[in-house]
């Protein structure tokens, strides 16, 4: 769920009046911008790109006007002497920008999926390839949502010899670079309530499965967009708060209401009690409708249930506690705050410069498709940088595409600093939009 909506609670209000949100230097644009180069003859230079979301058809896929510019970037950076490391943050290969009518597999499996999208994509995965053969450039794949499921076996078998950073749990992953532990490179969606893996929910007819509802959420987006953006043609039935349910009822009221608005602005043509959300990935073989997923209510005013997902409202602290996220969220706030790209960068604060067992000082999200560079300091006052990958599909509403990140780390001399740079691509000319810097 990548839009923004959330009014930031009263401590973080003051702790973001003293954030510079754009880095400490405005937006520059220069066709000689060398963003590969760090002025000598040292490799130690880290790329990140996130959100490429490659797609195994591009009559849908998100990305396909931007794969040559991305090709050519990604030649550019092989190319350059300066670059040591270049790290995916997740949502590489898309299994959730599928339209709900569609078999995802075609019937096939996983490794099949996975290696069509390979083929649809085959000029990036080339120069992906070539770079990771070549070996001069550590290539490291970081799990995301949209990829969530995709097993690590599946991802070697298009990208042999990647490097891949991932948790114990399937779906999730932090990185950190070799002789570099204070930079956390991470892709953000732990910490959604729609997006981080969910491995308690629908067990009992999808066994092993992880998906969480924003992967349900994606498959009707992308319908809606293959319909043309249709008028509606049906009407979600309304939901009031069970005033006498306590807690848990309040938390799926919540819970509804974010489906309610995700129906509001993705309508489909169909009724919501057609069979049109074919499934058949991660456990789950059933076709399901938009009222599966969607809570429900009987009589007006009384019992609030769900079929797909019962009981999640009941279950996110459990799921943070699998997931490893060290400061645990609220079930409410992360219900209300689940479409808000603002949220996922306060959690890069909370969870790594606002946290005491934390020493990270530089951290960079993807996820939210929202380029940024933030600046705060820890709870020891030292100075930290937060920064957003973007993104590189075709549209991105009222922001920018085809982003990336640049870490140029400190050297030895007292006097250096880490730099970190957030870039665009677009129209293939490279433009800087934040930098920071920091020493540790």
């Amino acid at each position: 769920m990548k839009t923004n909506l959330r009014l930031l609670s009263a401590f973080f209000v003051m702790l973001f009046l003293s954030v510079n949100a754009s880095g400490d230097k405005s937006s520059e644009t220069d066709t000689e911008i060398n963003p590969f180069c760090n002025g000598g003859n040292e490799r130690n230079m880290i790329v990140v790109l996130s959100d490429m979301h490659l797609g195994a058809d591009l009559d849908y896929a998100e990305c396909k006007n931007n794969l040559p510019a991305l090709e050519k970037l990604l030649k550019q950076i092989q190319a350059a002497p300066n670059v040591k490391e270049l790290v995916i943050a997740g949502d590489l290969v898309d299994e959730w920008f599928v339209p709900a009518t569609t078999d995802t597999y075609q019937g096939k499996d996983q490794a099949d999926f996975v290696q069509r999208i390979a083929a649809a994509n085959k000029g990036v995965f080339n120069v992906l390839n070539s770079i990771i053969q070549e070996g001069n450039i550590l290539v490291t794949y970081v799990p995301g949502n949209h990829d969530v499921a995709i097993t690590a076996t599946n991802i070697e078998s298009v990208l042999p010899g990647v490097s891949q950073a991932r948790d114990e749990v399937l779906g999730l992953g932090t990185y950190s670079p070799a002789d570099y532990p204070k930079i956390a490179i991470e892709h953000g969606h732990r910490y959604n309530f729609f997006c981080a893996p969910d491995p308690i929910s629908n067990q009992d007819i999808a066994p092993g499965t992880i998906l969480p509802p924003g992967y349900f959420f994606t498959r009707i987006a992308a319908l809606y967009v293959i319909q043309n953006r249709p008028l509606p043609g049906d009407t979600l039935p309304v939901v009031t708060q069970n005033i006498s349910g306590g807690e848990s009822q309040d938390l799926l009221f919540r819970y509804w209401k974010k489906w309610a608005l995700t129906m509001h602005l993705f309508p489909l043509k169909n009724r919501f009690n057609e069979q049109i959300i074919t499934t058949n990935v991660n456990g789950f073989t059933g076709t399901f409708s938009v009222n599966d997923v969607v809570p429900y209510q009987s009589p007006t005013g009384g019992l609030i249930n769900v079929n797909l997902y019962n009981g999640i409202q009941d279950n996110w602290e459990a799921r943070q506690t699998l997931n490893n996220v060290p400061i645990h969220i609220t079930t409410a706030e992360a219900i209300d705050s689940v479409i808000s790209s603002t949220e996922t960068d306060r959690q890069a604060i909370v969870q790594y410069f606002m946290n005491p067992a934390s020493d990270k000082r530089i951290v960079v999200f993807g996820h939210t498709h929202e380029p940024k560079m933030v600046t705060s300091e820890n709870l020891d006052h030292q100075k930290c940088i937060y920064a957003n990958s973007g993104t590189w599909i075709d549209h991105n509403p009222d922001k920018t595409t085809m982003n990336f990140v640049v870490i140029t780390p400190q050297s030895f001399d007292v006097s250096s600093q880490t730099l970190v740079k957030l870039y665009n691509f677009e129209n293939e000319v490279v433009t800087k939009m934040a930098e920071s810097s920091l020493r540790y």
